[in-house]
């Protein structure tokens, strides 16, 4: 007997989508004083004071997955989702900033290329109940003089549920996912 019964079908979609990440957005986990989620929409961010952290990407540098764990044995069922990122340019500013992120859980969230139908861009929220660790990533050089030299970050968690889409926001990402208001981001 199922758990629970489907309640829809799904057709062909558009075959209009677009790919890749366009912002990254951190919040330190410890921060976060509460969520709320609606029919898989994360709807409110607590965040009192505390800020989101922005951090820009080079076109087609970011992704994400959720990956689905199931064991039949064991009955259960988890999602781990994983966010790569790419962060051009060396620096003693951002190898301190790293650290930091190391030595903290944090909530990701995802500002898409993909968008909705009012041209808002999509943000998907990661690691909501048990937070996201860096666990991974390089700091390296290119060998030629138009080579790459920075970073590349591996955030990785394990949660319960999938990951959560974030409200759709009225002008710019975050203004009404804190019912107290807008959610200050650095850099604003």
């Amino acid at each position: 007997m199922a758990c629970t019964a489907l309640t829809k079908g799904r057709g062909l979609l558009c075959s209009k989508t677009t790919g890749g990440i366009k912002n990254v957005y951190f919040a330190v986990y410890d921060e976060v004083l509460a969520t709320t989620i609606v029919d898989s929409e994360l709807t409110n961010i607590d965040m009192g004071a505390s800020s989101l952290y922005r951090y820009t990407l080079p076109m087609g540098t970011g992704t994400f997955s959720d990956a689905i764990t199931g064991d039949r044995a064991a009955g259960s069922l988890f999602y781990a989702p994983t966010l790569n990122i790419v962060l051009n340019k060396l620096s003693k500013e951002d190898q301190n900033e790293i650290k930091i992120l190391a030595s903290n859980r944090v909530i990701c969230f995802a500002e898409l290329n993909s968008t909705l139908a009012n041209g808002h861009n999509v943000i998907v929220a990661m690691g909501i109940e048990n937070g996201m660790e860096l666990n991974g990533g390089t700091m390296d050089s290119g060998a030629t003089f138009g080579d790459r030299n920075g970073y590349t970050l591996n955030l990785t968690g394990m949660e319960k549920v999938p990951s959560q889409i974030v409200i759709d926001y009225t002008t710019t990402p975050f203004d009404n996912a804190d019912d107290s208001g807008a959610i200050p981001i650095d850099p604003s």
